[in-house]
């Protein structure tokens, strides 16, 4: 199931590597893809929403539901 969210206070290479590594402990076999200056994050993954923006916010993003 694709999802996507609005991320913000992604700045960099390394805010991305984050937030991919973030999803990606909740579901190894997600495709993430990440659009920095639209603060978009699309993720397809059979996960649910609540799992993802959990993982993301940990890393200290924002995650707009």
């Amino acid at each position: 199931m694709n999802q996507i969210f609005n991320v913000t206070g992604m700045t960099c290479g390394h805010c991305e590597q984050a937030v991919t590594r973030a999803i990606k402990e909740v579901d190894p076999q997600a495709q993430v893809r990440i659009d920095r200056g639209q603060n978009r994050v699309e993720i397809d993954t059979a996960q649910p929403r609540e799992a993802l923006i959990a993982a993301i916010r940990e890393e200290g993003y924002e995650v707009a539901v």
